[in-house]
This record gives structure tokens, sequence and C-alpha cells, in this order.
């Protein structure tokens, strides 16, 4: 189409327009052009006036049709550019892992959350990596995932919460195999950053889904050289210490990170610097290279929302050019206009609702390795799961409690055995047995579902809001909280999902507290908009 207009543009150039139309492409207040004999003749409109005004109907044609060809070449290079950035990105499976954990449900308006892991890859694969991260004994054996935060999206796009884990947290890997080949690693006690060792990406992704329960849409991953080039494109980012910190010792530890106190911006290679920093900061471990990640990463995104570099065609090229050749991402991700999207949807979040947690831990008994803290960790990963902001700033909804529709005997309720952990293993015949308690309970309708399925917590979910007086009588009934109601457009009927947290007995174990739904101190939350954060340099790494 758009080679017939420019082929139409030339054809109109050859044939004059007849007089009087009104339809020539001079500029409002120039002259027509010189039509039939009127020209020649000398009247009308002909004259030097007339040369002039054709010349410059001459000069606004050749300009659009110069303009038509550069739109053209500009789509063909765009198009060009746009298959590139797709080249740059590298794609592995997103789950290498046995779960049968599902989706989340959408809320009323159709929303769902969006939960995205951020691995950081110690790879020395390339001459680059191994100059970058030292260690080059280590060239040859298969990265870590030495850097993962789950980033999380809810549902509303109001709010998001990054979760990281430190590195060598001691949870079990489960099985999973390896889609080059085939080969199958079997379930494991280990570090979380080994499970990057167990065929790629997908299987820190069902590690993930396994220790938290958590449906994780997509993964990012990224490595020494991405970092550099990632930071690099962005531009400085402001971080801050107390105190004066060489991050180098006589043994050889330290990132060689150097600043004096107070903010500095950095990039580059002192960003990857920062973001590896253990020896220097706090008390020298995992933990307070997490907390300067997170400082690291709550600046850059305010960098980014300010928009300096979004609004600079040049520097938003090389943006997307360094992060699509620094970053691996699963196969849903697998295009620019995907990612795209994905940012979208990240900067509606503003960044005062933007929280920044640490894993809540303890240390293991023999202090080798850290450990998920009981009680606070799974708090903190139900508020995930429950898509409960952990800033605590949600909207507090009305508390009401509809009646029940019909007496107990007259409501259906399907029971469904949701302990399929690939960790744990099933408990076979949870259904049958909560499905007994109903009846005996008065709920006589009450049948079992036998299909097998994966669900951290236990709800009692409601297909319409006409039905949710029955669904609060029946998780009353069962001892179980009104937050484990849900509603679901998948069920026919209420419908109890008996979760992993209720893996024996009919009375629903009564964890947690008055305020379950917060997020625990240990967590050590940060806020996106706190610019005043600053990290405690270790006094045997200053100067």
């Amino acid at each position: 189409m758009r080679q017939s207009s420019v082929r139409g543009e030339r054809r109109r150039q050859a044939v004059p327009e007849p007089r009087g139309t009104g339809e020539d492409d001079s500029p409002p207040g120039a002259e027509g052009p010189a039509s039939g004999d009127a020209g020649r003749r000398g009247g009308g409109r002909g004259g030097p006036a007339a040369k002039r005004g054709s010349r410059g109907l001459r000069v606004v044609r050749w300009s659009a049709l110069t303009l038509a060809v550069l739109v053209l070449a500009a789509a063909a290079g765009g198009y060009l550019y746009y298959n590139h950035l797709n080249g740059n990105l590298r794609k592995e499976a997103l789950d290498l892992g046995d779960s049968k954990l599902g989706k989340p449900e959408p809320n009323a308006a159709g929303q769902t959350p969006l939960n995205i892991l951020l691995i950081g890859s110690d790879s020395r694969n390339t001459a680059e990596n191994v100059k970058l991260g030292g260690a080059k004994q280590d060239a040859d054996r298969k990265p870590l995932a030495d850097v993962q935060m789950l980033v999380h999206v809810s549902a509303d796009r109001s709010n998001m919460s990054v979760v990281s884990i430190p590195r060598d947290t001691r949870v079990t890997i489960p099985r999973c195999t390896d889609p080059d080949g085939g080969h199958v690693y079997p379930k494991t006690q280990a570090a979380i950053n080994q499970s990057l060792q167990h065929g790629g990406p997908g299987c820190t992704v069902a590690t993930w889904k396994e220790l938290t329960g958590v449906y994780i849409d997509h993964f990012m991953m990224i490595d020494f050289t991405g970092v550099v080039s990632m930071a690099d494109a962005v531009g400085g980012v402001p971080v801050c210490v107390k105190d004066n910190i060489y991050s180098h010792d006589s043994r050889g530890h330290g990132s060689g990170l150097r600043l004096t106190k107070g903010t500095h911006p950095v990039k580059g290679i002192q960003a990857l610097q920062w973001l590896r920093t253990r020896y220097g900061f706090e008390d020298n471990s995992d933990i307070g290279r997490a907390k300067a990640q997170h400082m690291y990463m709550s600046s850059m995104i305010r960098q980014l929302k300010q928009g300096t570099k979004l609004s600079d065609p040049g520097k938003l090229m090389d943006l997307a050019e360094a992060a699509t050749d620094a970053l691996t991402v699963d196969h849903g991700l697998g295009d620019v206009k995907k990612l795209y999207n994905l940012g979208n949807d990240l900067k509606r979040v503003p960044t005062e609702r933007t929280t920044m947690v640490t894993m809540p831990w303890q240390y293991s008994a023999d202090e080798q390795f850290v450990e998920p803290k009981p009680g606070d960790a799974e708090q903190t990963f139900s508020l995930l799961r429950n898509d409960t902001a952990l800033d605590g700033k949600d909207k507090k909804k009305p508390d009401k409690t509809p009646a029940p529709t019909a007496p107990k005997g007259e409501v259906p309720v399907t029971v469904q055995n949701g302990t399929a952990s690939t960790v744990y293993g099933p408990v076979s015949g949870r259904a049958r047995v909560l499905t007994d308690q109903l009846v005996q309970l008065g709920y006589t309708k009450a049948t079992a579902n036998t299909v097998l399925i994966s669900q951290a917590d236990t709800t009692v979910a409601y297909p319409n809001e006409a039905e949710q007086g029955d669904a609060l009588a029946v998780a009353k009934a069962l001892g179980l909280p009104k937050s484990a109601v849900k509603s679901s457009k998948s069920v026919q009927n209420v419908t109890v999902v008996v979760g992993n947290d209720w893996r024996s007995g009919t009375t629903y174990p009564k964890a947690g507290s008055a305020d379950d739904d917060k997020t625990p101190e240990s967590a050590d939350a940060l806020n996106g908009e706190d610019k005043k954060a600053c990290m405690s340099v270790n006094p045997n790494y200053t100067f």
C-alpha cells in the first residue's frame, strides 16, 4: 500500500490537476499551479510567481516522497532491529520440576498477580566473566545462582514486593530433569544456589515454588558481564556507605569495592563490586550483601522512573541492547514485546509502594548454613501467596459475613487433596478424611474429588457472590480463618482444597497470630522510596 501511494504521488507530479478543484498540495496562501493555456498566455496564475509556486510545489511533493521513503526505511529498520534484539535474548525452560502448583485465581476484576524470579549467575563461562568474577579455578564448573530475588507484583499493580533468599540457605532441591539430554537430578538437600547446577534456571524456579508455595510466572537471569553492561547503560546509580570501605584483605577476600563515606554514583565494574560485596558490609555475610542489593535496586528503579534514560532515544537503544544481550529468560518472556509489556506492568507500581525484604532466617545447628526461620519465613511467603502487600498499606475490606443460602445438609461441598508436594510427598486420603469430617458436621452433600493437586494453603472457594455465605460457614465449621475463603471462577460449588499446611488430622493447625497479615520484623524491610538508606561498614574493612 505504501508503494502504491508513492507511485500515485509521482503520477500527480506528471499530470497537472484541473484548475478550480482546490485540491493542490500548496501550503495555505501559496499560489496554485498553472493549468492549461492560462499559464502560457500570461494571464490568471502565470508568470514568475507561477514558476516560483511550481518550484515550491515540487519541493513539497518531493519532501512528501522523501518522508514516505524514510518512514518505510524506519519501519524496515525497526523491524530488523526488533529481530536483532529478539536474537540477543537467550531462552530456557521455566520449570524443570514436577510441581502441580497451579496459577492463582483471578480477582473479581479478572486480574492475577505476577511473580518473576531474578537470578544472578556467577558463571565463568567466558574470559570476561572470569576476569570480572575472579576464581579462575572455577572457570569450568557449572554456575551457581548466587543472587535470587522473587519480584511479586500485586494483581491490581498497586504495589510490588521483592524477597531475597541468602545464597547458602539450606533447602530441599526437588527432582529436576535437564532439558538438554534428559539427565534427571534426584531430590537433595543443599544450599539453594546449587539449584542452578541441576539443569539450569528452571530448577531454581522449581526449588522456589516448593519452598514458598508461590506460583512463578517468569524468570530473568544475568551473569557478571551482563551486570556490568546493564549498569553502564543505566548510568550511575547512587549508593551510600556510612564509612569509608575497601572490600579487600590480605587473604584475598573481598570484591575490591573502594568508596569513601557518603553517597556515590556507581556503574560498570564498580556496580558489580557493590552487588557482590560481602566482606565489608555489616557482619561480612550474605545477609548484608542482600541488603546492599536491595538498596542498589531501589535506587536504580528511582533513576529509571525519573525518565532521563527513557526519554533519550540513543540511551534507550543502549539500554535495550544491553538488557537483551545480558538476559536469559524463560520462553514466555522470549521476545522484546513481552519484555516491554512486563516493563509497563512494573512501571505502574508507585516507588513508595515497593518493599524489599530478606527471607527471615536463622543459622543451622552446625552454623554452616542458614535456614528459613520457623514461623516468620512462612508468614512472609503466605503474604505473597495471598497477594498481601509487604508494606502493610493495603486498604482493609469491610468485614462482612453474609448468611448461608441454605441449611448445611443442602449445600453441596467438594473436597480435594492439595498435598501433592514433590518435596514432602502427597498424603493419600486427605480429601476423604475431610469429606467424612464435613458429613459429621452436617454437610451431608460433601463429596471427595480424587484429582491430586498441590497447594500451600487450605482454601474454601466459592463460584459466585451468592454462595460466599455458604463458603464462610464451611470454613468456620472446619476451624479455618476467613482469609481462607476465596472467590473462584473455576469451581462449580463450594470447594475445599486441603493444602500442605494441613497434612494430618481433622483439626486445622492454628498457626500465626492476630498480626499474621503483617511483615515480620525479621524480614528487614526496605521501602523503595527510602533515599536515606545507607550501608553499615564492617570496621575491619575500612580505611
